[in-house]
């Protein structure tokens, strides 16, 4: 496992890093939001560009970003447009999708960028090429939202991202029961053992699911997902009470 360090927080080294998102819907609450998480339990910041009221509107897109940017200071941002395919708030088609990635990770402004990996093989590769040229990191996604896939599938779409070259895949599923989220973590522990040479993500998103947010780190789960106010996505944890059992297990292991 090769840690990856973006500004000062090294992803896959320690305990495992907290991912905070804001869902704002316009670029003075964005800017408000960024400086709220500054003093919050807090690693690294998502911005979900999908809820904002401008987002086919570049220019607005990158006034926004330096406003975060200005906020959070050396705060990691992650940039990401979930589409609504895979659970966001908004439609795109894939040539505005790649032209706003690109755009914004060539503004210097984010750190890393969300590229949907089951996008189309040539979308995703031009996606990332763009963004590391730019000089951006890729965490590669996958979700679903409505199941759990077999843990054999689980591995192929962690692995296929790391093969097509993002700097962290994640993947995220929606449990109907306690075995899937056994399967997940499975899967988890399975491609970290076995597979991954660089830090990945996965969640068992709500519900008994949640377990896998707190003790991702044991399977082999770099980064998780926690919450200030409004959250992005089911089953996220406060940020606050998250740090606090993710340090009581990382102090137990």
């Amino acid at each position: 496992m090769n840690a990856i360090k973006v500004r000062n927080v090294e992803i896959g080294a320690g305990r495992p890093k907290i991912i905070v998102p804001i869902v704002e819907k316009t670029i003075e609450a964005i800017a408000a939001q960024g400086r709220k998480l500054t003093g919050e339990n807090l690693d690294v910041v998502e911005w979900r560009v999908d809820f904002f009221d401008d987002v086919f509107d570049t220019a607005k897109v990158l006034m926004a970003a330096k406003g975060l940017r200005e906020a959070l200071g050396d705060i990691p941002i992650l940039f990401t447009f979930r589409t609504k395919k895979e659970g966001g708030e908004k439609a795109i088609t894939m040539a505005a999708y790649t032209q706003l990635n690109k755009a914004v990770a060539e503004s210097g402004l984010v750190d890393l960028v969300d590229v949907e990996i089951f996008s189309g093989d040539a979308i995703v590769a031009e996606n990332i090429t763009n963004i590391h040229r730019a000089g951006a990191k890729v965490v590669g996604s996958n979700h679903d939202f409505f199941g759990t896939p077999k843990e054999a599938d689980l591995i192929y779409r962690l692995r296929k991202m790391q093969d097509m070259g993002a700097d962290i895949p994640k993947i995220a599923v929606m449990p109907k029961c306690k075995k899937d989220v056994l399967t997940l973590l499975c899967a988890t522990e399975e491609m970290y053992t076995n597979y991954a040479d660089r830090p990945i993500i996965t969640m068992s998103m709500a519900g008994t699911g949640s377990i896998s947010r707190l003790a991702g780190e044991v399977f082999g789960s770099a980064m998780t997902f926690g919450c200030v106010g409004k959250g992005s996505a089911p089953g996220q944890i406060g940020a606050k009470d998250l740090s606090q059992v993710l340090d009581i297990i990382h102090g137990a292991l």
